[in-house]
């Protein structure tokens, strides 16, 4: 019988470790066990052919403490409350743990978006934001994409606010077309926050990027731009995947080719279309246990897991997905001695530039792509450096010197704050 998935109680049980390792006692954190607000929503959407459907929506917050929330919006058929609720706890440490402003949230639609027509799309996406509009704004919640939404969603998702409270708020979503106030970069952030800490723990492995062996699961946004950046810095990249199959070749793909295919056109192509010599597909289960240095899973949740955490070769993984990777497979990596990058680190390169766009439309200014790219990466190494130190000192893996980075500072955003009284 297959065990259950319950992700935010992972994501408690974390918070619970994290916390005995601090030595911390349970008044200081048990609000951290508890989102803050958690709002469902039913979503009447007229179709084109004037039947009427309910779709069901949500918005969690999870945590204020260190700023208003923030969060993507996720579109996808498996959406559910527990879900959901885990990536808004998720993004209250990733926040916390890169040190910016902002507390975690997290948005969902229990839809598969290729099933509706890009109209039904807009009215789905119109009323739900309507749905949640109490909860959200520049200074309390700022939306943003995630899984299967992108900037034209995010821009019906200004529009619609926008005209609830009659002038334009291009601050209350990031992740916007950049002609309507969206960010320079936004788009490969998360991929390149990737790039960034796997370059990063190769070097303070002694480990040289140039020419290793790299398997990424995903080639969507964050898939694809972490596979291309990777390849462009010298790695051998030798295995790809999407929903439709895995490409494999052991002496490397051609990165730049099949990520130009894919995006090619007004509509993704799947890697199963795409068709070269020397290239096989394969699997997903089957990449996982290719001989690799590095393995990328940027998919989606709940993907490495036991069984296939037996068969992994490769001795580093770097989260690009958020919740890749099982608790029960974190255990088993562990004793094997593969080295996990985890995903409230890896990948927040995402909200970092989301963060960089909220600020200058507050500020109604507009920041160079270098500019953009260089305070990233800072932010990004500083983070991994506060990690790194952690882990050494408390003698944990990273995942645990993650948490106990974030944990620290939401600690003591609240005892200043005065909320433990």
């Amino acid at each position: 019988m297959t065990k259950k998935y319950e992700p935010f109680k992972q994501v408690v049980q974390t918070i619970d470790e994290t916390a005995e390792i601090l030595g911390l006692e349970a008044k200081q954190y048990e609000i951290l066990k508890h989102p803050e607000r958690q709002l469902i929503v039913s979503i009447p959407v007229k179709m084109d052919n004037g039947e009427l459907k309910v779709f069901t929506g949500y918005r969690i917050q999870h945590s204020t403490i260190r700023g208003p929330g923030k969060g993507g919006i996720r579109y996808h058929q498996d959406v559910n409350l527990e879900e959901v609720k885990a990536l808004a706890a998720w993004m209250t440490f990733k926040c916390a743990v890169v040190n910016i402003p902002y507390g975690g949230a997290k948005g969902g639609i229990t839809v598969n978006p290729e099933e509706l027509s890009e109209v039904e799309l807009e009215r789905l996406t119109r009323r739900y934001t309507a749905s949640i509009l109490p909860l959200i704004g520049p200074e309390k919640d700022i939306p943003a994409p995630d899984i299967n939404t992108n900037s034209t969603i995010m821009s019906w998702m200004m529009d619609t606010y926008s005209s609830f409270v009659g002038y334009p708020v291009p601050g209350v979503v990031t992740g916007k077309p950049i002609d309507i106030g969206g960010s320079l970069g936004r788009s490969a952030a998360t991929g390149r926050g990737v790039m960034f800490m796997t370059r990063e723990i190769m070097h303070r492995q002694g480990k040289p990027l140039i020419g290793a062996k790299i398997v990424v699961q995903g080639f969507g946004n964050v898939g694809g731009t972490a596979a291309l950046l990777l390849a462009q810095e010298g790695a051998k990249v030798i295995s790809v995947s999407d929903v439709s199959c895995a490409l494999y070749n052991e002496r490397g793909l051609d990165i730049e080719e099949i990520y130009n295919f894919v995006n090619e056109g007004e509509r993704r192509k799947l890697l199963n279309d795409y068709d070269k010599k020397g290239v096989t597909k394969i699997t997903n289960d089957e990449m996982f246990g290719l001989e690799a240095d590095i393995i990328v899973p940027a998919a989606m949740e709940n993907q490495i897991t036991e069984e296939i955490a037996k068969n992994i070769k490769a001795k580093l993984i770097v989260e690009g997905a958020n919740g890749p990777v099982t608790r029960e497979a974190d255990a088993i990596l562990e004793k094997k001695g593969v080295v996990i990058v985890p995903d409230i680190l890896s990948n927040a390169g995402g909200v970092v530039v989301s963060y960089f766009e909220w600020v200058q439309n507050i500020q109604s200014i507009m920041w160079d792509l270098e500019e953009i790219n260089r305070a990233q990466e800072k932010i990004m190494i500083r983070a991994f450096n506060s990690v790194w130190e952690a882990s050494c000192d408390k003698k944990v893996s990273l995942r645990k010197g993650a948490y106990i980075v974030a944990l620290n500072r939401l600690i003591k955003a609240t005892s200043i704050r005065g909320q433990l009284i």
